[in-house]
């Protein structure tokens, strides 16, 4: 601003100084010119071109910016004037009054000369500049404001250049200040590395320090406590029960501890861990990166990385690097959990949300779908409405399946999944499940067959439960058979117990999968199945509503050849046939 206000007062006045000589300028060349207008003028009228004389008034008043340019009689009256208008004589009189000489200036822009006429009179010559005829000198203005901006420009270049390169020393300034002041905490003393190679020196500097201050602090309290140590193999024991794996690193990134989980997820014998820098137990660039930000005080918090282990498990294991307090033996304390079974549950979980959402859409979507036909041509049509209500209700009742077995999940992970006994007819109910997939075995062209007895017995059980049990089995033999294929429902009585079974001719099961379908969410790694929807809690389902009821559910399957699920249930003593 200083700057601005000097480069203005520095125009002003050059302003004003040329102006001021442009005008004493103007006023010598009018002081000389007015003289030798007056007698070009007596020349002219003496040989009687007034008309000459006016036209050069006008030329002259027009080249030379004059306001005034005028011969005038001694009593007033106006001969030639550059404004033509102004002139009150049209020709010049024989004679006319004669008058004393004018004066020669009026002022430095106004002049005025005589004229005399030989033999008729002396006339009065004026000259006035116009108050515009000096033009502003713009030239020197813009020019030194064109200066001004450049060294201003300039100025603030070499500033900004300036401060970037002071401002590193006055933060290190600061933090020496600071530290001088007794601020202690390493965090607050250390500088962004962005400000440049001083206040990396500086961290750098000040990282040795903590480092050496650390190991100082933590050989004496060492010291101190090497009695103890000696007797601290009770303590030593407990660590080795923890299920997480605990590392200790010194200020110079040695292992100090480790216990035995720790040894079992390194991979590592105790022996050959203790006392080696952590870069050669660990080579995971991440986890280094998380120990050298805590030890040297760039993160505020933990750090946690997670790092998967490829092979036969694919373990997740994660690692969590957390600072050691003031005084305490070790820099930094390394925890490893392994966390694979959360992850497998959450991508599970994951699985199962969108299974479950899939497997109510389609339910959902039918009953629409017949509703609005049922709508449409019901009143017309009560065969088409017959058949759409049909539909709705065997949608609703798959849709009531659907949530009855959510909520069996639900019971099952709480543990309270409970029974409620009552008389089951096995006939009934497995002749609803005929009728309720025979339309989905004609969709899929299967060929659906139910080996009926004569006669079954009626059992205490829990009836929804169980129609639930031989939908889910009669279902999957459906849903995982090819078209083309055969589905056989075959119940058959003993003495004490009635098996189900369910054959198909569908994909098969390997066999080291077999046992492993009845588990939650769990579904064959057959690329097939994983086109086919499902959300793997059926068979579960299966199994624990049969075991509820005393009885059970095996399998056997071949590749490609077809699976068989058997349902098992106890008969009553002297149950009704």
């Amino acid at each position: 601003m200083i700057l601005v206000a000097c480069l203005g007062a520095m125009s002003w006045w050059a302003a004003r100084a040329e102006h001021e000589a442009l005008e004493t300028s103007r006023a010598s060349q009018l002081r000389t010119f007015t003289p030798v207008l007056a007698r070009t003028a007596e020349q002219m009228l003496a040989a009687g071109e007034l008309s000459a004389l006016r036209s050069l008034l006008m030329e002259v008043s027009r080249e030379w910016k004059l306001s005034t340019c005028r011969l005038v009689l001694s009593d007033g009256q106006v001969i030639a004037d550059a404004d033509p208008r102004k002139i009150n004589v049209m020709t010049l009189p024989d004679r006319w009054v004669a008058s004393a000489p004018a004066a020669m200036s009026l002022d430095r822009q106004s002049w005025s000369c005589p004229v005399a006429v030989a033999g008729r009179g002396i006339a009065r010559l004026e000259v006035e500049a116009a108050s515009n005829a000096i033009a502003a000198p713009w030239e020197t203005q813009a020019g030194i404001g064109l200066i001004g901006i450049s060294t201003l420009a300039l100025m603030l270049l070499v500033y900004r250049r300036a401060r970037t390169s002071v401002r590193p020393l006055w933060m290190v300034r600061e933090a020496l200040l600071s530290a001088a002041a007794g601020e202690q905490e390493p965090e607050r003393l250390v500088l962004d590395g962005r400000l440049g190679p001083e206040a990396e020196g500086w961290n750098r500097l000040l990282g040795q320090t903590i480092r050496l201050r650390q190991q100082a602090r933590g050989e004496a309290v060492a010291e101190t406590l090497a009695p103890q140590r000696q007797s601290g193999g009770e303590l030593d024991a407990a660590f080795d029960l923890m299920s997480h794996g605990l590392v200790l690193l010194d200020a110079r990134h040695k292992v100090r501890f480790a216990n035995g989980a720790a040894t079992v997820y390194l991979r590592l014998d105790r022996k050959d861990v203790i006392g080696r820098d952590v870069a050669e137990v660990i080579k995971e660039p991440a986890i280094l990166d998380a120990v050298r930000e805590v030890t040297e005080g760039a993160a505020q918090g933990p750090k946690v990385v997670e790092l998967t282990r490829q092979g036969e498990t694919n373990a997740v294991l994660r690692f969590s690097v957390r600072r050691m307090r003031k005084g305490d033996v070790a820099t930094a304390m390394l925890v490893i959990e392994d966390v694979t079974q959360q992850r497998v549950a959450d991508e599970a979980r994951n699985n199962f949300i969108a299974q479950v959402a899939h497997e109510l859409r389609a339910p959902l979507t039918n009953i629409r779908l017949y509703v609005e036909s049922a709508i449409e041509g019901g009143e017309s049509d009560p065969a088409v409405r017959d058949s759409a209500l049909n539909i709705i209700n065997q949608e609703t009742r798959r849709l009531e399946r659907i949530i009855g077995e959510m909520l069996s999940i639900s019971e099952i992970e709480a543990g309270s999944l409970r029974i409620h006994k009552d008389d089951v007819h096995l006939d009934v109910l497995l002749e609803e499940a005929r009728v309720d997939f025979e339309p989905q075995s004609r969709e899929k062209q299967l060929t659906l067959e139910f080996l009926m007895p004569p006669k079954l017995p009626i059992i205490q059980g829990d009836r929804d439960k169980l129609a639930m049990t031989v939908h889910n089995l009669v279902g999957n033999a459906i849903k995982y058979t090819p078209a083309g294929g055969k589905v056989t429902v075959r119940p058959e009585v003993s003495r004490q117990q009635v098996h189900i079974e369910v054959a198909d001719t569908g994909i098969g099961i390997k066999p080291d999968e077999l046992e492993r379908v009845f588990e939650r969410f769990y579904r064959a790694r057959d690329e097939r199945v994983s086109k086919i929807t499902g959300t793997g809690l059926g068979l579960t389902l299966a199994r624990e509503v049969a075991r509820l009821h005393g009885g059970d559910v095996t399998a056997e399957s071949q590749i490609n050849q077809g699976s068989r699920f058997t349902l098992v249930l106890p008969l009553p003593e002297g149950g009704e046939v």
